[in-house]
């Protein structure tokens, strides 16, 4: 069911069994229903990284760190669902940025960053695949600044194949790989043969890549998207 509403009026979100949502068509009211819980090694240990993260905050951060992420937060904006600015807690941030980095195997950043601005997205984002090598290949700015900086990344991110008339796609999306900065030896696109994904692919089946960048003072910037057809 379709819903139209008054000027200025948007719903997003769970009530009760109700969930509100919106695509391309117009907002929309649709059924709630219990996601599927298989507790994978991936769910378990993503699971683990966030509760570290949030026991950090407690016990290992000082409360002038605290305060600092907050200080962060209060001066980042940051656009929900519904395309409004609002600001996240200081908490929020730091398990967001650090989250993404402990799964890349990168350290954790402690201190809140000084810069109140998000990292900078990947700006030339170009994949390709091989069927025959069952590897991506990525194109990207290396003349961007993370690229020179030691403890800097930008992460790639796999979904699943899909057919090649999807347009849309929500994921769910894997760590493909990682592409290190390095003040010494910076790299240099475009990065070939990256790790096999988990999922196989053939020739004419659509991938949708999305990567995000990690600063060394701890921002961290949002994701930078890209689909295309993978090659025999």
């Amino acid at each position: 069911m379709l819903i139209q509403y008054a000027e200025g009026q948007q719903r997003s979100g769970r009530l009760g069994a109700t969930i509100a949502s919106r695509n391309r068509y117009g907002s929309y009211y649709r059924a709630g229903t219990v996601p599927v819980n298989p507790s994978t090694d991936r769910q378990a240990a993503i699971r683990g990284a966030l509760q570290a993260l949030s026991i950090a905050w407690v016990t290992t951060l000082t409360q002038d760190q605290r305060d600092a992420w907050d200080l962060y937060g209060g001066n980042v904006s940051w656009l929900n669902r519904l395309g409004a600015s609002v600001s996240l807690t200081g908490l929020s941030h730091y398990i967001r940025s650090n989250a993404s980095r402990l799964q890349a195997g990168l350290t954790r950043i402690d201190d809140a960053p000084t810069t109140y601005a998000l990292a900078p997205p990947e700006q030339a984002l170009i994949m390709s695949a091989s069927e025959a090598t069952q590897q991506l290949t990525c194109n990207f700015d290396d003349g961007a600044a993370w690229c020179d900086l030691d403890d800097a990344a930008q992460l790639l991110y796999v979904g699943r194949p899909v057919n090649p008339g999807v347009k849309y796609f929500g994921g769910p999306y894997r760590l493909l790989a990682v592409i290190e900065g390095d003040s010494v030896s910076a790299p240099t696109s475009p990065e070939a043969a990256l790790d096999t994904p988990d999922w196989p692919f053939v020739a004419g089946q659509r991938l949708w890549v999305r990567t995000r960048i990690t600063l060394p003072d701890g921002r961290l910037s949002e994701f930078a998207q890209t689909n295309f057809l993978a090659a025999a």
